[in-house]
């Protein structure tokens, strides 16, 4: 479980610095990650893996994606119910590679327990947004 926290969190741990004040990013971002969340409710974690950002698909392989994901998701079951708590847009966050970013946190009940959902879309180079972190706890 250890493994997949941290496999899962690739910049989340972190607070975003540099944020900048863009509505339409967030905007744009959280949609992205509610359709990308969509797939991981329904246990499609390679679809997970394949819409997500470049940088993440050269960190983690489809298959250890897969792996962490069942790991850390499956013990929780069903959502039941997924609240946006906070979204913040910004430019660097440690650890990452420059770019576009938006720290997203859902307080979110699951079937066995509540928990924080942190989902990191960013901007990819042509103007889309994917998935580049996920963490839950």
């Amino acid at each position: 479980m250890r493994f997949a926290a941290i496999l899962l969190s690739i910049a989340a741990f972190a607070q975003p610095a540099g944020a900048q004040d863009s509505p339409a990013a967030t905007q744009a971002a959280t949609k992205a990650a509610e359709v990308w969340l969509a797939q991981v409710d329904a246990g499609d974690y390679a679809g997970s893996w394949k819409e997500g950002a470049a940088t993440f698909r050269g960190l983690v392989s489809q298959e250890r994606w897969n792996e962490a994901l069942r790991g850390a998701r499956a013990p929780l079951g069903a959502v039941k119910s997924r609240t946006l708590a906070r979204a913040q847009h910004t430019l660097k966050l440690p650890g990452a590679p420059e770019g576009e970013y938006v720290v997203i946190e859902y307080r979110t009940e699951f079937a066995t327990r509540a928990g924080t959902e942190t989902v990191v879309p960013m901007r990819e180079a042509d103007g889309s947004w994917k998935v580049s972190g996920y963490f839950v706890k």
